[in-house]
């Protein structure tokens, strides 16, 4: 078997018309991830597989190298190889899984289990949008939501929203990127989380290589804490105890190997590799294999608006069913493919499209009216400890293009360095 030729298919598949709203006006890139690269391999055997590449967020692009790199040559000879790019890898498991008529998961493990757990997610948003996410996410067959408290919003007043929309054992995962700072700022805001009763976990709610402040978090609140998994050491996190479990991602081997050391020592972990319905399915059959893949995987695929298989997935009772078919086991829509492939006009220079910038000034609000206007990611500045990592009553507020020259002078100012005043 030989692979005969590999095409590259440019997509921007809409995500859903709350999360267009939300990943648009939230202090974030998100809204690009609607920008998929889908590869398409054939072999002299007759058979197509399929990948998929979420070409401003994966862990690797698939380069013009790595296509000529497989050309020819069989696909098993590269598959294990991470290198080539998120959507090549994927694309050779699925043609080699579909000539060999066994399912992917037969290529990578015995399985361990036939449906995989997975998250809902969300980029932070109002009290009210992660509610309504949440009643989403209930209603689609998902028992826990991922999501990210941000310093800008009252943490509290999100998670009661939420606690009214679903069942009591439905779970919250909530991830500050670090915005909690060190182990004094954040105990306090975990002592207090954790007595909602749909609270489950947190992750890196300060920076990872803090292993004395993590300690002192696992000692004083007892909360599950995860971990981006190599950030500290491996060893380091077992020694010393900072984390409960970790966070997966990356290449198939990469993944495998990781899994395989949280085995080692009894730790669950999550996947999180983020894309539509291909990258949900392939997730989901490295999930079927790695025994600690326990916690619920982040995909992300709920963002989405089709998933460009002819069968969507499906979600009950907190997981996905993985198929026995060759192959990946599902059907990529070629029609919604046609339908939503990007023009060669419309590339940029870097040969992707790239969604505009959101022109809009975020303005964080204090209940004492004072008020930080940002203009694109503010979370690094607040990580560096300045502002509030966390205020009661705290809300965002956004400011549109005007026209005005007022506006214009605001906006300029914030894209330096956030703004401080009244509001």
């Amino acid at each position: 078997m030989k692979v005969t030729n590999v095409e590259r298919v440019l997509v921007d598949v809409p995500f859903t018309p709350r999360q267009q709203q939300i990943t648009t006006q939230s202090v974030s890139t998100v809204y690009n991830w609607s920008i998929l690269e889908l590869i398409k391999v054939t072999t002299d055997t007759g058979h197509v597989g399929w990948g998929e590449t979420v070409v401003h967020y994966t862990y690797s692009r698939v380069s013009d190298a790595s296509v000529e790199r497989v050309l020819g040559q069989s696909p098993a000879e590269f598959m294990n190889d991470d290198s080539l790019g998120a959507g090549l890898q994927m694309a050779l498991f699925d043609v080699v899984g579909k000539i060999l008529e066994v399912p992917v998961y037969q290529l990578l493990s015995n399985q361990c289990r036939d449906a995989v757990p997975i998250s809902w997610w969300c980029i932070d948003s109002s009290p009210e949008n992660w509610a309504a996410e949440a009643g989403d996410a209930v209603k689609n067959g998902y028992t826990s939501f991922k999501n990210k408290p941000r310093p800008w919003w009252d943490i509290s007043a999100q998670v009661e929203a939420v606690a009214k929309v679903v069942p009591a054992d439905f779970k919250l995962d909530l991830d500050p990127n670090s915005s909690w700072r060190d182990a004094e700022t954040a105990i306090p805001v975990l002592q207090k989380l954790v007595g909602y009763p749909n609270v489950a976990m947190f992750e890196t709610p300060i920076p990872q290589g803090d292993v004395e402040g993590n300690k002192q978090i696992r000692q004083t609140v007892g909360c599950q804490i995860a971990m981006h998994f190599g950030s500290p050491p491996y060893t380091t996190c077992v020694c010393e105890d900072v984390c409960s479990g970790f966070v997966i991602g990356g290449g198939k081997s990469q993944v495998m190997r990781e899994g395989q050391l949280s085995a080692a020592t009894d730790m669950p972990f999550w996947l999180q590799i983020v894309g539509n319905g291909l990258t949900t399915t392939w997730a989901g059959h490295l999930g079927s294999v790695l025994t600690h893949a326990t916690w619920p995987a982040i995909t992300c695929i709920n963002l989405y608006s089709d998933h460009l298989l002819t069968q969507p997935i499906q979600v009950s009772d907190g997981c996905h069913k993985i198929s026995d078919a060759p192959g990946l086991g599902v059907e990529v829509n070629e029609d919604a493919v046609e339908r939503f492939r990007v023009p060669a006009d419309a590339l940029d220079a870097d040969g992707y499209t790239i969604h505009p910038v959101p022109r809009i000034i975020k303005t964080a609000v204090y209940p004492d009216d004072s008020c930080i206007h940002m203009a694109g990611d503010g979370l690094s500045y607040f990580n560096a400890g300045n502002g509030e990592a966390q205020v009661e009553g705290a809300r965002l507020e956004l400011t549109f293009d005007d026209g005005s020259d007022e506006w214009a002078d605001l906006f300029e100012k914030a894209q330096e360095t956030p703004v401080h005043g009244q509001w």
